[in-house]
């Protein structure tokens, strides 16, 4: 293909809206698979299946962003890991960890607690208040460390469930005009004293940890305020963090729809051409064997293929270029027969090139065009079926796809039980990525196939 036949393919190209559709939503796609790259650590994609991993965040959260439309704010899931800090040295060591925070909601958090990792020997105290916005202390927790006879270092999550708080709070019943037995340790909290309703403004959690001898040294201080909005996409019923699982989603959905189009399109179009090119015996052979490959059902033998096999992400990419290589074969095949009455091809045969240069010098640029647009077009069909088979559960469980998110949410009954944003985005992305590639082939397509007809 001359220089001056792709500069006039590109010149029609920009003038398609549809085309630059395509690629204004293809573009934005790249962007989010190299924000996702960089700025989401390698750790966390690994860690999508570790509930452990995700033990801090909320359970079946919505998005943040929806308080916006809400005339009563969800609280908000808070987890703050940046605490004031302070010491004091002495026969009697004090760390000191204070975490202040406005609390501006409708409801009640759902929980609270604590985490830190602690170095130290022998058995510390921990003692544990709030400061409320109206002036009272309440104090939450008195409890010794486990006894450690070397110095070590101790991780331990203290829960608003544990009964001690309760029992705490309830000794402080003095402070409350009603019932304390019937509400949880976090009601009590950020409750009004004459009335159940969230007292709004500042709170400041206070953790001091106590210690006789060599010293402590605490490390990872965290406090987590349970609330029912979190992030920009929510949580699923594992508390994993959707954007995480969408963002990931976006490179993985791109590599394999490239990768088995590519792949299929390159196959299918020397496949096609060599067939085309040599003719007789080898062109029916070779079509014999194409039209094997092209009567199969694709989507029961990749459903047996990966329960069998393997159902790893790579493995399913090569079953996908296996089955996806015979429609551009017979399309190639036939306009092989055409180019190769050309005179400069019969031109090349007589003086004495090999046939594969004749094929790949004089006949394959001649389909270029056609194959860019069968590789936008297959893209597509790529990411659908992955999709469908990770809905199907057939998928990798190890890589977050937005098939895989589709399917949680199907396992846990997101549609049943309305957690919208649990279905929504990642078909949505299903759908765009699909519209682009779809946009960009068909904008190819009308420039190709006029050309290919003349």
């Amino acid at each position: 293909m001359s220089g001056a036949a792709s500069r006039e393919i590109r010149d029609e190209f920009l003038k398609s809206k549809m085309g630059m559709v395509g690629i204004s939503i293809l573009a934005t796609l790249i962007i989010i698979s190299v924000v996702a790259v960089i700025a989401i650590p390698v750790e966390t994609f690994q860690e999508w299946n570790n509930p452990q991993s995700w033990i801090s965040y909320p359970k079946v959260a919505v998005p943040a962003w929806t308080n916006l439309f809400l005339v009563e704010k969800a609280p908000e899931h808070l987890i703050l890991d940046s605490p004031d800090t302070g010491s004091i040295i002495g026969d009697v060591s004090l760390v000191t960890s204070s975490f202040a925070f406005d609390y501006i909601y409708d409801g009640f958090p759902n929980d609270f607690i604590y985490e830190f990792s602690a170095e130290y020997s022998g058995s510390p105290l921990l003692q544990m208040y709030v400061l409320r916005p109206d002036g009272i202390r309440m104090d939450i927790l008195s409890s010794s460390l486990p006894y450690l006879e070397a110095r070590t270092t101790h991780t331990e999550r203290v829960f608003s469930t544990d009964y001690s708080i309760k029992k705490n709070i309830a000794m402080q019943s003095d402070t409350f005009g009603f019932d304390l037995e019937r509400l949880p340790p976090e009601e009590l909290l950020f409750s009004y004293t004459d009335y159940n309703e969230p007292l709004k403004g500042r709170y400041v959690f206070v953790a001091n940890i106590y210690h006789t001898g060599d010293g402590i040294k605490v490390s990872d201080s965290r406090l987590i305020i349970g609330g029912k909005a979190f992030g920009v996409m929510g949580t699923d019923e594992l508390r994993r963090d959707l954007a995480v699982g969408l963002l990931w989603g976006t490179p993985l959905a791109l590599f394999i729809g490239l990768v088995v189009a590519i792949a299929s399109v390159v196959m299918g179009l020397l496949y096609g051409v060599y067939a085309g090119y040599r003719g007789k015996k080898t062109d029916e052979t070779m079509m014999r064997f194409n039209d094997v490959i092209y009567a199969l059902p694709a989507l029961p033998f990749l459903i047996i293929l990966s329960i069998t096999i393997s159902n790893s992400i790579f493995v399913m990419a090569g079953f996908l270029m296996v089955f996806g290589w015979v429609g551009v074969a017979k399309v190639s095949r036939s306009m092989s027969l055409q180019i190769k009455t050309r005179g400069y091809v019969d031109a090349a045969g007589m003086m004495g090139q090999k046939d594969s240069k004749i094929i790949l010098k004089h006949i394959l640029p001649q389909l270029l065009p056609y194959a860019f647009a069968s590789i936008a077009i297959s893209v597509p069909a790529a990411i659908t079926t992955e999709a469908g088979l990770s809905f199907l559960g057939l998928g990798d469980p190890s890589f977050p796809t937005w098939g895989q998110i589709l399917h949680d949410a199907d396992t846990y009954g997101a549609g049943a039980r309305g957690l919208w944003w649990w279905i929504m985005p990642p078909g949505v992305m299903i759908a765009l990525t699909g519209l682009a590639f779809v946009f960009i082939g068909n904008a190819l397509d009308a420039i190709v196939n006029p050309r290919l007809k003349r």
